[in-house]
């Protein structure tokens, strides 16, 4: 019974390709690294208190983001960060996030690029749906853009410039 469940050893497969299909284009724009996960919350003075005191975590004070429609609080990680997001009014984004999910979860992932502009004209040639235009200040005050979830494998991404 047991020697079924040991894994097999692994195969390796080989391919040939030929040195023009390695070569790429090289990017006008380069993707950078995970800046934050963000984390909508129905009580944003709880979330934050559960990270400070529970977890042990550094967190910033609420700040609101009224562009954006929400208050934000960043719980410091070290390698990286978590956004804690509440919305400011009904008419937020992530009102209507929370009416749908009433305990919150993960809202998106912010990665940052270092030429956020050529970012979103790569992007938009390449067909990738974004929420806005163009990009807009983000809670760090630097330029961001949200790309649509469908043509991101489910997931709401957000660009920032580094």
């Amino acid at each position: 019974f047991f020697s079924r469940l040991q894994p097999s050893a692994p195969k390796l497969r080989t391919f040939s390709t030929s040195q023009s299909s390695l070569q790429a284009a090289s990017p006008v724009w380069n993707l950078g690294r995970l800046n934050h996960v963000a984390i909508a919350v129905p009580d944003l003075e709880k979330a934050t208190a559960f990270y400070k005191n529970v977890l042990g975590a550094r967190v910033s004070e609420a700040v609101p983001v009224p562009e954006h429609g929400v208050s934000v609080v960043f719980v410091n990680l070290g390698n990286t960060k978590m956004e804690l997001l509440h919305p400011l009014g009904n008419d937020s984004p992530i009102a209507g996030f929370l009416q749908r999910n009433k305990a919150g979860g993960m809202h998106h992932i912010c990665i940052e690029v270092d030429d956020i502009n050529a970012a979103v004209m790569d992007l938009k040639e390449k067909k990738i749906r974004s929420l806005s235009e163009e990009a807009k200040i983000g809670a760090h005050g630097k330029p961001v853009i949200f790309l649509h979830p469908k043509d991101c494998g489910g997931v709401l991404v957000e660009l920032e410039q580094a």
